[in-house]
């Protein structure tokens, strides 16, 4: 094959004049213009695959719909002589090696990699599009299709002005889309239009696994109302021998619900998708439940895992698409936990099915007993922590969990005898399962508690978020979809599932208006170093010069809820807790401390933990260190305030810049954009200021000086006004009524809370009544001072290079580097074991720096070890090292694993 290389300039005189004539003359006839070819092999097993042929034609599509002529053929050659052709093809077939050879690129050795390479042979042009594998072609081709899309000019669009080869960065990428609610879910469950365009947006945005969930409607069986694929057997199947069905259910419609399941699975797959289901209940009595809609009957302990058995086999035999289930294995399943005969008995379900089905297990609860059950299968198996708890917090696992979840030393009876006894530091996190050599995978699970409703894409989060999702070795992430808990709990509203009170808002599709986030998420999972062009250009097309500004308004704004729930944490469980339509927890009641009972006493706000205790300083304890002058080093409220104001601002103002710049202002995609970042940078704004009143607060509680009050009542009203605003955004958009739940703090409006603020601020202000005029003390009023200050944290001019390796039951030397004015050193250490506290030790002067060991009895490990340092210069200030720098998506502790 001759030496080939690429002319733009000659493509684009080609090429555009030929779509211009070809075009014309097609236009007066009502056809598309024939200018390029797609090529593709049948003999390429890659190519010739069923995800190829589905992403062949949905670049086809994409051309001809932007009026450009597509003729298909099985060799370039066949094309037109002076026309594009688009070469479709395996990395291993004849013209993808010659291509790639010329251009002097190779394909990585890994499943899902490709490359994108443009190539010119005498007048023909050539761009070829290749995969390892069926879905790296795919994802090469919808890439081609994705620039055509959101192109001006269609042609150009595949004008390539620099080669393109990737892989992937996580093995696992999912995409959890829940019915919990019938009057929500079962129009876009039964929507036969929307399916195939949402898997559409899953394969461009390179999601090589969707979860559709079943059964997690309610977390405990007692006082349903909505029982809508609760138990969802039945819902779907009549199992042969026996006479369990739901009564309430037409029997057509519960042959409908199958007929749903097989084509969703079908149309999944078809693009090269893993399908997996999620079955969350197994119980099947609802207790204290008058008005559920539906029941189940027909059912007995004595046939209760047979029959969960039977019905799990039946329905992968019905539903071959499935690839794997996901299993809540905790009470709440229905299940008491330590049944094991019982969930040996529902795997053999997938065991004697007739093909390997991977089982995924929900962690909470987990045991070792309980991992053994599911190995014994010979499936593959998966464990699905949840990372952050229920919510989404920064850009690293925590390095620490609450104390509330540490492990208790003795197993309550009952349902969760294991989640709130022994176990209970799997509550939240991924507690023991990293050892090394684990026979498992983990996949972390994002839980849908901290954004639910309002938009989010910040590319410089979702790239450190992709990183931290191989900790360990782990195999990567599963995100539940915004929504995810939309009307669960027999709360759902008919109408916008977006929540939406103007219908100018609402998208066709509610997954419509969370599309530029998909697309973050996904391609930066795939690759944190995807170039920003791949999510600028939906920009673009909806925004037009607006763009750039459009993306940093929702960029910052994006970062203030992980943020906050990051550093303040009075509930883990997004039952309680929902900082986006926040219910405000007070400064000085604690009896009424609802719905916040998941956390230590006293309820108030300023005792509230970190969800990173380790790392984070809560209200009370940065207030106490300020009046003693002996900082710890930990990130304290007034670091986050500070960073929450920042993102506050410099959200606005490009939101600003945006409003006078951007086209498109009165379609619904700017209109959702600029109300959500209005009320994000609201919310922003709140906790900032209200951080700072807690800790002055508590330095008024501390101290009793009348000054510290008075300035947290200042903060509070400051709070209160960013609140308000946020809800002022909100008024008219959304409805009085958005529900996540049917308990106070799971719905309503941003309006509502105003009334529990205005109640704590009246509670706070009364203190004034009692106390003591007068000046602060030195100390105080510099504590008054700093707490309402730009925190000033030092800059640690210290530097450690982490060992490749340790040897098991071998001591392990740790050096920091640090100039003189660095008067002392601590190392933190503990194994990747989220039920162990750190060990902490004094670290020696010695030489340039500062030396310690970690003992080799410590080093005798199954778990890698995770360290950090903390540091104090000569003039009393300290700081964390490695932190989470600047841009705050640094990973703020070393791991290392052993040889």
């Amino acid at each position: 094959m001759p030496e080939m290389r690429w002319n733009r300039r000659r493509f684009l005189q080609v090429a555009g004049g030929a779509a211009a004539s070809v075009g014309a003359a097609h236009k007066a006839m009502g056809k598309p213009a024939a200018t390029l070819a797609i090529a593709a092999d049948p003999t390429d097993m890659v190519a010739a695959s069923q995800p190829a042929a589905w992403a062949i034609q949905h670049l086809t599509n994409a051309l001809e719909t932007r009026g450009v002529g597509v003729r298909r053929v099985e060799r370039q050659e066949q094309g037109p002589e002076d026309a594009l052709c688009i070469l479709a093809a395996g990395a291993e077939s004849r013209a993808a090696v010659s291509m790639l050879h010329a251009a002097r690129m190779t394909v990585a050795e890994k499943p899902e990699a490709l490359a994108i390479v443009s190539a010119q042979s005498g007048s023909r042009r050539t761009v070829l599009a290749c995969g390892r594998d069926a879905r790296g072609l795919v994802y090469a081709l919808t890439e081609l299709a994705d620039r055509v899309e959101n192109a001006p000019d269609a042609l150009e669009a595949l004008v390539l002005t620099e080669t393109i080869a990737e892989e992937p960065a996580n093995e696992v990428r999912s995409w959890s889309r829940l019915f919990t609610s019938e009057v929500e879910d079962k129009p876009w469950y039964n929507d036969r239009a929307m399916w195939p365009r949402y898997f559409d947006m899953l394969a461009t945005q390179r999601f090589n696994r969707f979860n559709l969930g079943f059964g997690i409607g309610y977390d405990f069986l007692r006082g349903v109302t909505d029982a809508y694929f609760l138990f969802t057997y039945p819902f779907l199947l009549d199992v042969p021998g026996y006479k369990v069905r739901v009564p309430q259910l037409p029997e057509a419609e519960r042959e409908n619900n199958l007929a749903m399941l097989q084509s969703i699975g079908q149309q999944c797959v078809a693009r090269g998708i893993e399908f997996h289901i999620g079955l969350w209940m197994h119980g099947y009595v609802w207790m204290d439940s008058p008005h559920a809609n539906y029941t189940v009957e027909g059912l007995d302990a004595a046939t209760h895992g047979p029959y969960c058995r039977d019905a799990l086999r039946l329905l992968l035999q019905k539903v071959p698409e499935i690839s794997g289930v996901t299993f809540r294995i905790h009470g709440e399943s229905g299940v008491p936990e330590g049944s094991f005969d019982f969930w040996k008995t529902v795997f053999d379900g997938a065991v004697t099915c007739g093909r390997t089905v991977a089982i995924d297990m929900h962690t909470k609860g987990m045991s070792k007993p309980m991992i053994q059950v599911a190995l014994d299968t010979g499936m593959p198996v998966s464990m699905s922590p949840k990372f952050w708890a229920e919510h989404l917090g920064m850009t690293y696992h925590q390095a620490d969990i609450r104390k509330i979840e540490k492990p208790r030393t003795v197993n309550r009876p009952g349902l969760m005898a294991l989640s709130e006894g022994t176990r209970s530091f799997l509550r939240y996190g991924y507690g023991d399962l990293m050892t090394e050599d684990r026979k498992w995978s983990i996949v972390h699970r994002i839980w849908s508690g901290t954004q639910r409703v309002l938009l989010w894409g910040d590319p410089q989060f979702a790239a450190a978020y992709s990183r931290a999702f191989r900790f360990c070795g782990s195999n990567g992430v599963e995100i539940q979809e915004p929504l995810s808990f939309k009307g669960r709990r027999g709360s759902g509203i008919a109408g916008s599932r977006c929540g939406y009170a103007d219908a100018a808002y609402d998208p066709r599709w509610d997954w419509e208006k969370y599309s530029y986030g998909t697309r973050v998420w996904g391609r930066l999972l795939y690759n944190p170093e995807t170039r920003p062009e791949v999510w600028q250009r939906m920009l673009r097309r909806q925004f037009g010069p607006g763009a750039a500004d459009a993306e940093a308004a929702l960029g910052h704004a994006s970062r203030i809820l992980p943020t906050v729930t990051t550093s303040y944490m009075p509930s883990a469980a997004n039952n309680n807790y929902w900082p986006e339509m926040y219910t405000n927890q007070s400064l000085v009641d604690a009896e009424h401390f609802r719905p916040y009972s998941d956390t230590l006493p006293p309820r108030v706000f300023g005792n509230a933990s970190p969800l990173d205790p380790e790392l984070f300083l809560s209200m009370d304890e940065c207030a106490e260190e300020l009046l003693a002058g002996r900082p710890s080093g930990k990130y304290t409220p007034l670091d986050v305030a500070q960073w929450l104001e920042e993102f506050t601002t410099e959200g606005r103002a490009a939101l600003a810049r945006a409003q006078s710049v951007s086209t498109g202002r009165s379609a619904a995609a700017y209109k959702r954009m600029r109300v959500d970042v209005d009320i994000q940078a609201g919310i922003g704004g709140f906790f900032g200021a209200k951080m700072r009143a807690g800790v002055l607060f508590h330095l008024y509680q501390k101290t009793q000086q009348r000054t510290a009050l008075e300035a947290a009542v200042g903060e509070y009203r400051r709070a209160r006004a960013e609140w308000a605003r946020a809800a002022e955004a909100a008024k008219g958009v959304y409805k009085t009524d958005v529900t996540v739940g049917p308990d106070p703090q799971l719905r309503g409006h941003w309006l509502d809370r105003l009334t529990a603020i205005d109640q704590d601020i009246t509670d706070v202000e009364a203190l004034l009544d009692s106390a003591t005029s007068g000046a602060a003390s030195p100390q105080v009023a510099a504590a008054i001072a700093a707490a309402q200050a730009r925190p000033r944290r030092v800059e640690l001019d210290v530097q450690h290079t982490p060992p490749e390796r340790f040897k098991r039951g071998a001591a392990l030397d740790v050096r920091l580097t640090a100039p003189v004015h660095v008067r002392s050193a601590m190392l933190h250490y503990r194994h990747v074991d989220q039920a162990e506290f750190y060990e902490s030790v004094a670290m020696e002067r010695r030489g340039g720096g500062f030396a310690a060991t970690i003992p080799e009895a410590y080093t005798q490990t199954d778990f890698p070890l995770e360290y950090y340092f903390t540091a104090a210069t000569e003039t009393g200030q300290a700081g964390l090292y490695p932190g989470l720098g600047r841009k705050l998506t640094q990973q703020p502790y070393f791991v290392v694993q052993s040889v």
